[in-house]
């Protein structure tokens, strides 16, 4: 259960982190609208890792490693994203990898 806590967490605090971001960047044209998200995103998802820490979903030893994973996950996410930006399903299920990824880098049994 605290891996599917993890994942929702890292995965929809991303999200609102990277729509934030870029409602805020757009005020700097399209180009800051796409930095503005990434930004956003970036933070967000720092957040949700030490959330998830705090709260003891996931093992502090392994802040690290859901870290660099859940980038990665966005890497691969905000591409997907920016891409299917006119439906409005697909940039919200491909942002899941942010939390797949974050579970994936923290290893097996990061939540135990």
């Amino acid at each position: 259960m605290r891996q599917l806590r993890v994942i929702l967490l890292a995965w929809l605090g991303t999200g609102a982190g990277a729509v934030a971001g870029s409602i805020v960047g757009n005020a700097f044209g399209r180009r800051g609208l796409f930095i503005g998200a990434t930004v956003g995103g970036t933070l967000a998802l720092l957040l949700a890792i030490h959330v998830a820490t705090s709260r003891g979903w996931l093992r502090a030893d392994r802040n690290r490693g859901a870290t660099i994973g859940g980038l990665v996950g966005f890497a691969l996410a905000s591409p997907l994203a920016v891409m299917n930006l006119h439906t409005p399903v697909t940039p919200i299920l491909v942002t899941s990898l942010v939390g797949i990824c974050a579970l994936l880098g923290a290893g097996r049994g990061a939540t135990a």
